[in-house]
């Protein structure tokens, strides 16, 4: 890779966090919305809730899809970690060559399932589903090719970092 192209990855990945941020912080400021008006104004408002809920997808599968390494991923790993490095490859390449079958094979559907979902809006904010499930399209896309190139990695010869179960944490 050039020097370019890490830079400009590296960008658009802190971008991706700073979305990811703004998504969590508009939860975060809908949430003390509904508390407030529910218990002090004894008012409840039922937007909030909503936007909370989409925003809580959306932050979910925006985060799998730009901002979570593979490294943070959850994952069993008792078997994988108790093997080698050339059994860590083979099992790499397997699931992921599994997974980018499933997206694949599942890709046609869920588009036309997005795109049927137009016919609905939420409920309060008068949002149409299409839009709202707009992002798993984002997700599967981004998984296919995450996977593929994890793939084409491991058939290289990387072999997936090995676990040190000692060194366990939250990400942080």
């Amino acid at each position: 890779m050039t020097a370019f192209a890490r830079s400009t990855g590296r960008w658009l990945a802190r971008r991706a966090e700073n979305v990811a941020a703004a998504m969590l912080a508009a939860m975060f400021a809908a949430f003390l919305l509904q508390i407030a008006f529910r218990y002090l104004l004894n008012l409840p408002i039922g937007w909030t809730h909503e936007l909370s809920a989409i925003l809580w997808i959306w932050l979910v599968l925006w985060g799998a899809s730009f901002v979570v390494s593979e490294r943070e991923e959850i994952r069993f790993d008792v078997i994988y970690g108790a093997v080698g490095p050339g059994a860590r490859r083979i099992m790499c390449i397997i699931t992921a060559t599994a997974l980018v079958a499933l997206y694949s094979v599942s890709f046609p559907a869920v588009v036309d399932y997005v795109i049927f979902m137009k016919v609905q809006s939420s409920s309060y904010l008068n949002i149409r589903f299409d839009l709202l499930f707009a992002i798993y399209i984002v997700f599967a896309l981004a998984a296919i090719v995450r996977y593929i190139w994890i793939a084409w990695q491991a058939m290289r010869g990387a072999a997936p970092d090995e676990i040190d179960t000692t060194q366990a944490s939250s990400g942080v």
